[in-house]
């Protein structure tokens, strides 16, 4: 049998059953707390997982785009085609045809430079067998022989080219491949090419151009402003894969990456300890050993913000209003771009109009902070923006520094994708070989230079270059070493 319902007690009164009620009270209103924020992630995640493409976060340049005219994509198309090889055939009209439909005459003459018509091919890729024959010598004397130097080659007893191995580490670390769909390849090529080799091949380029990808790290570390970010990549273990984590530091003209076992802050350290300026990341603890107040001033990301508010808006529509307001610091930014980025102008711009934008930010953060449960989605948001607010709103005085962090998280999107094709990497070891060649691949697209040229080119010259210019033989100085001298004579590749 139950306990009879207490009657009304006054605000002074205590007993056992008040205290009960009470801590009844407190439990509901937890579990109350605890079911939003779950009923917030459940949505988060439904909506990433199910949702229509229009559910999600469009990008900021998406929604600066609304209603303003677009640029001329297909005229941008045509101006990277025009650059493609041209093969031109030339089509005569045959004998038997060579006669006038009207009038049956046959003296006929060229009319123009013809009829002109354009269409585009696919040159299958092939794989050539080099056979190189060295002339050898002997003197009638009986005693001398004089053979032809080797052609170079990119480490002993290779029995393969440079350019293949670019090839490889390309499909790789540009487009994701996995070996095992390169080795299919390699087969409709007529070329069967072991796996295993593959492999090989890859590992032996990143251990030979290791010292270019350090100093890409070197000449990051040197910079002013440097961003950074990390993401989780799975490692080959024998029960189960481990996790491992891949890093990317980079400035407005170098991608730096960097594999680590773990999270922890030892890596920044590794890669900027010691070094001044200013660093963009997110909220992540681990990069405080290297932020002030003994480091490098730390840039908040208004895209992380942006984010967890869009995140929350689901179950608490007023985030619409704080995302306009975020909205409107990156038309600033798209305004900024007509005067120059980094200009006096631009910090004219900011502190006109950015300045006031982060104001009424700030007073809308303030207000509904008491207003909504500190652990529900809408309530999170607010603290992260809050939490970081100086860090957010550091901009605003230097307009050399970016609004977001967006410059590393698409450093990082080839290795998500790289992620779910080929799954992890065999190693530690291995991990630190597909961060050295991220990092010169990236620089390479960066910069605009072919990395399937640039591997195959350095990988011969690397060995005989001097170590004290080693920084020539860089993705974004690599054009400058090959251009023609002065003379106008090609450049001349290294010999052995």
């Amino acid at each position: 049998m139950g306990r009879p319902h207490p009657p009304h007690l006054p605000e002074d009164h205590h007993c056992e059953w008040r205290q009960e009620a009470e801590a009844l009270r407190d439990d509901l209103d937890e579990t109350r707390a605890e079911l939003g924020k779950l009923r917030d992630e459940f949505d988060v995640l439904k909506r990433h997982v199910f949702g229509r493409r229009s559910e999600k976060m469009p990008p900021v340049a998406q929604e600066l785009r609304v209603g303003a005219p677009r640029a001329p994509a297909q005229a941008r198309r045509s101006e990277v085609r025009a650059e493609a090889p041209t093969v031109t055939f030339k089509h005569k009209v045959p004998d038997d045809k060579r006669r006038c439909p009207s009038c049956g005459g046959t003296d006929l003459r060229q009319l123009g430079a013809g009829e002109v018509s354009v269409a585009w091919e696919y040159v299958p890729a092939r794989i050539e067998r080099h056979v190189h024959i060295r002339e050898k010598l002997t003197c009638r004397c009986g005693e001398g022989i004089v053979v032809a130097n080797a052609p170079p080659k990119p480490y002993d007893k290779s029995h393969y080219g440079p350019a293949l191995m670019a090839h490889v580490v390309v499909a790789k670390c540009a487009d994701s491949m996995p070996l095992y769909r390169l080795e299919k390849g390699f087969q409709r090529a007529g070329i069967p090419i072991a796996r295993s080799t593959m492999v090989e091949l890859f590992h032996r380029t990143a251990e030979l151009l290791a010292p270019l990808s350090r100093r890409i790290l070197d000449h990051v570390a040197a910079h002013r402003l440097v961003h950074a970010d990390e993401t989780p990549l799975r490692v080959l273990a024998p029960r189960q894969c481990r996790r491992g984590f891949l890093w990317t530091f980079l400035t407005d003209d170098l991608v730096g990456y960097r594999f680590s076992p773990d999270r922890s802050g030892k890596t920044p350290v590794e890669v900027l300890g010691g070094t001044r300026g200013d660093l963009v990341v997110d909220l992540y603890t681990g990069y405080n050993a290297v932020t002030e107040p003994a480091g490098r001033r730390r840039v908040g990301c208004w895209a992380h913000v942006r984010r967890k508010f869009f995140d929350a808006k689901s179950g608490a529509p007023r985030a619409d209003e704080v995302l306009a307001l975020i909205l409107d610091l990156y038309r600033v930014e798209e305004e900024a771009k007509k005067l120059g980025l980094g200009t006096d102008a631009h910090r004219a711009l900011r502190d006109a109009k950015s300045r006031a934008v982060c104001a009424r930010i700030r007073t809308w953060l303030e207000e509904q902070r008491n207003h909504v449960p500190p652990r529900s989605a809408l309530g999170v948001a607010i603290a992260y923006a809050l939490k970081q607010w100086a860090a957010l709103t550091r901009f605003l005085d230097d307009p050399t520094l970016p609004l977001d962090n967006n410059a590393a998280e698409r450093a990082l999107r080839v290795a998500a994708l790289g992620r779910k094709n080929f799954l992890f990497v065999g190693n530690d070891q291995a991990g630190d070989n597909l961060a050295g060649l991220y990092s010169l691949v990236a620089t390479c697209q960066l910069h605009g230079v072919n990395p399937e040229e640039y591997l195959a080119d350095v990988l011969i010259r690397v060995q005989t270059h001097p170590q004290q210019r080693i920084d020539e033989l860089l993705p974004h100085r690599w054009p400058a070493l090959r251009a023609p001298p002065a003379g106008g004579a090609d450049a001349k590749a290294p010999q052995n």
